[in-house]
């Protein structure tokens, strides 16, 4: 390829990561308040948001780009920019998916935690945020790393739009060139490339979690001896 079209293609992976990082955002603090509404006392809070959860989960994200993109224009009489219509359509359909996570960690705190932090006459925002998020969060990382990817292979969605995302502009490289085993097998390295860096970067968020709950103790503390009370007769 010539520099020319390697600049489209550079193009398409910075919107590409611009829109993932907006999306990813969002996703997560739809996913955070939405899953702690559905483990919510009220019944009508777990409702809306199981109703929500149910309704994006079950819906396509590439009917939901548009209908975001092509429907609320006329509807509402304003035009969203294509990177801010993905972020929207992607963050709240990803967003649904992650609420399970945070849902399913936090239901899976011992419960003799919650108790602990009503006997100390906490808060219910205080037991979350002393006692169940730091128990919790750790174990959401594995499953929202899986979901960062996911999220990371739909962006390709949006090319319906015209955005001059990564899958955008290599298919224009290819009807330059036409040659489409060469064009699509980079575009393929490309996405494999980022997604194994996100990885990384979430074990390694992971570990860093993990380090401070349920540490071994070191080895060159040792238990005190036991004592030995002799029986007097």
């Amino acid at each position: 390829m010539t520099s020319g079209l390697w600049e489209l293609v550079l193009k398409g992976v910075w919107v590409t990561i611009q829109l993932l990082v907006c999306s990813a955002l969002l996703a997560a603090a739809v996913s955070f308040v939405v899953g702690v509404a559905r483990t919510h006392r009220l019944w009508i809070v777990r409702f809306l948001a199981g109703f929500y959860t149910e309704v994006f989960r079950g819906t396509s994200a590439l009917v939901m780009i548009f209908w975001v993109f092509f429907v609320l224009p006329p509807a509402f009489g304003w035009q969203l920019v294509p990177l801010w219509a993905g972020t929207l359509a992607l963050g709240l359909t990803y967003g649904a998916y992650g609420s399970e996570i945070v849902r399913g960690a936090l239901n899976a705190v011992d419960p003799a935690q919650k108790e602990g932090g009503i006997a100390l006459s906490f808060t219910p925002w205080q037991r979350m945020r002393l006692i169940l998020l730091p128990q919790a969060v750790p174990e959401m990382i594995p499953p929202f790393s899986n979901l960062l990817i996911e999220l990371l292979k739909g962006t390709a969605l949006v090319s319906i739009m015209g955005m001059g995302d990564l899958a955008f502009s290599g298919n224009l490289v290819r009807l330059a060139l036409q040659e489409s085993a060469e064009i699509y097998t980079y575009i393929l390295l490309i996405y494999f490339v980022i997604a194994f860096l996100l990885t990384r970067v979430m074990r390694g968020l992971e570990k860093k979690l993990k380090a401070g709950v349920g540490k071994k103790p070191d080895d060159k503390t040792k238990a005190p001896e036991p004592v030995v009370v002799e029986a007097v007769r």
